[in-house]
Order: structure tokens, then C-alpha cells, then sequence
């Protein structure tokens, strides 16, 4: 199959030169999903689905545009192409667009990533019936639940890309996930909920299905009598898997597009240090079995780690070719892979210990930042710290301030990154955090 998606795109960019582009780059992919989702003891929906196509990027007479078609069918496809580079002769001409240079396509790694796993295009119905079921069981085991959900999803994806300027290049890969929700009744109309999940590339890098749903029945019992906290300013303790939005919102502005379009904090940063000296963040898409680990980018850009912040010195950004040429900074990748933070040496029950007092966030609810600015509000859901222990749970709380002050006030980090994740971030413990509550 991989074969016949390689041959699509190379016939893409014959088709597309032959009507007249100057360079085309194309893709050509097929994807199928599976879902079984399991409520209250009974199969609540299951999914397949199966899907190709084609997008084709054109570059005509300093012009340039997008297309894309599911139909793969050669004589169609040459009328499609045909089309596509008639339109594009009628756009702006753009003096900043111009295809890859293909010297970013050397020197790409030859690492064996293991992104395929057979056993997960071999999963029958009778495997994920029992999977979902056994989350079920273990997610109703209180009389307090109200509902509670369980669901499997499995992906096998094929993706094959050429371009006129040389490059070739293809990657298969699976996943997996199992997830589940559960509601339980607290005194009055409260209804705590607590949800636990894990997605990997293969089978057995997956917890024990009955651990989830256990985890997830654990976390919603955690929330029985809920309460609003007090505003103040405390140390803030960030559990493994929250801590991850905090580090996608921080290096959401940290790309050429937002700093180009006045929409980051990161502008005229770069060796200067914004941050704690405990924060150190890389860009790797080598790790084996990563969920965004690759060979090459969206552009073809090889892999090589990327350090975005070492040591609390911003480093580098996200810079693709296009807005590498309207900013003048040298293209490094358009787009996040694996993002790995370097890591403390002590686990979460230690850092608890040791912060004494404070918040314990292990989710949060809603919320928002603002990348020119860094400004953020997040609600939170957590507990108190009190004498060196999970207290509490509390919640109708905020949190805000500024994401660069938040990370120069990062004072440890745990050992502990969630494994789930492409951004495999720890235990993170920050000091006189604001926090808005009763």
C-alpha cells in the first residue's frame, strides 16, 4: 500500500509539471479508525472508518497554492491537477513562497523509530469488547456512580510524499488508546467526575485495562466533597499529566508565523534568559515509539533535536521556510514533535512533602492565555497541600499571571513524566502562584 501512495504522489508531480508548475510537492495518505465506546454496561457505539487522499502544493510562476481530492484515480486525478495549476496562474504572486530547499532534506536520520505494531491491525472485536468492558466494570465499582464510560481507539496510518525538487519519503504508524469517564453522586447536585487514559504506538507499552477504569473511578472519588478554595498566593503543584498544557501554552507563540504576525512573546528573546534555570525543554522527534516522533517534517525538513530552552535560555523557535524568509531566522521545523523536559530527581509524594503548604492541581477547567502577552487564567481542579500532604479537594479557583513569570518561579522538577503524551513533562512545582477562590 505504502508502494501505491509513493507511485500517487510521484504521478502528482509529473501531472503537475506537464500542465505547467514550476515545482509541486504532494502527499498522498490512507488512514483507518477504530472506536468501541462502552456506557453503563452496554456498547454504545462502534466506529470504522477508512480514508485516502491526495494534497498536492503548487508553486506557478511565483504563485502558490493548496489542493486536495480523495479520487487517486490517475486519468481524474491528471484533470484535477490540471485545474489546480489553471487556478493558481490567477492568484498574487507571493516573493516570499518558494518549495523547500532541498538541502534541508540531507542528512536525514536513519534511526529505527518503531511506529508499527501488527499486533494492533490484528485486534478483533472480541479484544476490544473486552478491553471496554473490563474499564466498565472496574469504573462501576462504587454504588456512587452515576455513569461512566469506557472506550478503545485504534489508527493505522500510511502517509508518502514526493516533491520536484527531490525529495521522498514515507512513514506507517499505529496507535492505540483506551480512556474512561466516570460521574459519581455527591451530597446534593454535585457530581464529581473523573477521567483516566493512555495512548501508545504499541500494544504492550498499554496499562492493563482495568487499571484505567480503576484510575478513573479513584480520581472522581478523590472529588467527593469539593470545595471552593481561598485566593491567595500559594506554591503550586502541577501533577504529570496537567502539567502539559501549561508547556503547550507556553511554547504555543514560540514559531517564525506568530512572532511574523506580532502574536508572541517569544519576539527578540532568543538568548536571553526568560526563564527558571531548572527549565530545560527539547524538541525531539527521534525517541522510539514516540507519538510524534518522524524522520522528516511537513516539509521535508530532516529530524535532529531542536533545544528550545535550555537551562531557562530560549534557544530556538519553531521557524518553517515561509516565515524563516519573511523574519530571517534559518528554518528549523515548522511543527512541534516529541517535546521531552528535563527531569528532577524526586517523585511527586516527595515534592508534595516537601512543598508543605500550597495547591495540588491535577486538572483544569477552561481557561485561556494570551500569546502576545503571556497572560494567562486557567480554572483549576486539585487540592490543598497541608503539612506536607494531599489535602482537600478544592475547585471553583483560578489561577493566573504571566506564563514568563510562571516559569521563572519554577523552583523543581519531578521524575516522573507522564508516558502517555508527546510532551513528556514531570512533577512541576512552582512558588507564589496566584490563585483567585473565595
Amino acid at each position: 500500500m505504502l508502494e501505491q501512495l509513493m507511485n500517487r504522489s510521484e504521478v502528482a508531480i509529473d501531472l503537475a509539471q506537464a500542465a505547467g508548475a514550476d515545482d509541486a510537492w504532494a502527499w498522498a495518505t490512507r488512514t483507518r479508525s477504530v472506536e468501541y465506546s462502552f456506557r453503563d454496561g452496554n456498547i454504545e457505539t462502534v466506529k470504522e472508518s477508512t480514508s485516502r487522499g491526495l494534497s498536492i502544493q503548487l508553486y506557478v510562476d511565483g504563485r502558490y497554492s493548496t489542493h486536495s481530492t480523495t479520487d487517486l484515480e490517475p486519468t481524474r486525478l491528471a484533470s484535477f491537477i490540471k485545474e489546480a495549476v489553471a487556478l493558481t496562474r490567477a492568484l498574487q504572486p507571493d516573493p516570499h513562497r518558494s518549495i523547500p530547499d532541498a538541502g534541508l532534506f540531507q542528512n536525514r536520520p536513519s534511526i529505527f523509530l518503531d511506529l508499527l505494531d501488527k499486533q494492533i491491525l490484528a485486534i478483533t472485536m472480541e479484544q476490544r469488547l473486552d478491553w471496554v468492558s473490563s474499564m466498565n466494570e472496574r469504573a462501576r465499582a462504587d454504588d456512587r456512580v452515576i455513569s461512566a464510560t469506557s472506550a478503545v481507539a485504534d489508527e493505522h496510518t500510511l502517509l508518502a510524499g514526493a516533491s520536484s525538487n527531490g525529495f521522498s519519503g514515507q512513514k506507517e504508524s499505529t496507535m492505540v488508546q483506551l480512556c474512561t469517564e466516570v460521574t459519581i453522586q455527591d451530597e446534593g447536585e454535585r457530581r464529581p467526575e473523573g477521567w483516566h487514559w493512555a495512548l501508545t504506538r504499541h500494544m504492550d507499552d498499554l496499562p492493563d485495562p482495568g487499571l484505567v477504569g480503576t484510575e478513573a473511578l479513584g480520581k472522581a472519588l478523590d472529588r467527593l466533597g469539593v470545595q471552593q478554595g481561598s485566593s491567595g498566593r500559594y506554591s503550586m503543584v502541577v501533577d504529570p499529566q496537567a502539567a502539559s498544557r501549561l508547556i503547550r501554552a507556553l511554547l504555543g507563540p514560540a514559531t517564525a508565523l506568530a512572532v511574523h504576525r506580532g502574536r508572541s512573546f517569544w519576539k527578540d528573546r532568543m538568548g536571553d534568559e526568560m526563564f527558571s534555570t531548572k527549565l530545560s525543554i527539547h524538541d525531539e522527534p527521534l525517541i522510539p515509539r514516540g507519538l510524534k516522533s518522524r524522520l522528516f517534517d511537513a516539509e521535508g525538513i530532516s529530524a535532529r533535536t531542536i533545544p528550545i530552552v535550555e537551562n531557562g535560555i530560549a534557544s530556538n523557535l519553531y521557524v518553517d521556510t515561509y516565515y524563516g524568509k519573511k523574519t530571517g531566522l534559518p528554518p528549523t521545523t515548522g511543527s512541534s514533535s516529541n517535546r521531552v523536559i528535563a527531569l528532577g530527581d524526586r517523585p511527586l509524594a516527595d515534592l508534595i512533602k516537601d512543598t508543605g503548604e500550597g495547591v495540588y492541581v491535577n486538572s483544569w477547567l477552561g481557561g485561556n492565555s494570551d500569546p502576545t502577552t503571556g497572560d494567562y487564567s486557567f480554572g483549576i481542579r486539585g487540592h490543598m497541600i497541608e503539612n506536607g500532604q494531599i489535602g482537600r479537594a478544592v475547585g471553583e479557583m483560578n489561577v493566573s499571571g504571566n506564563l514568563v513569570g510562571l516559569f521563572q518561579s519554577l523552583v523543581a522538577l519531578g521524575n516522573d513524566p507522564w508516558p502517555y503524551s508527546s510532551t513528556l513533562t514531570p512533577t512541576m512545582v512552582f512558588e507564589n502562584v496566584e490563585f483567585s477562590g473565595s
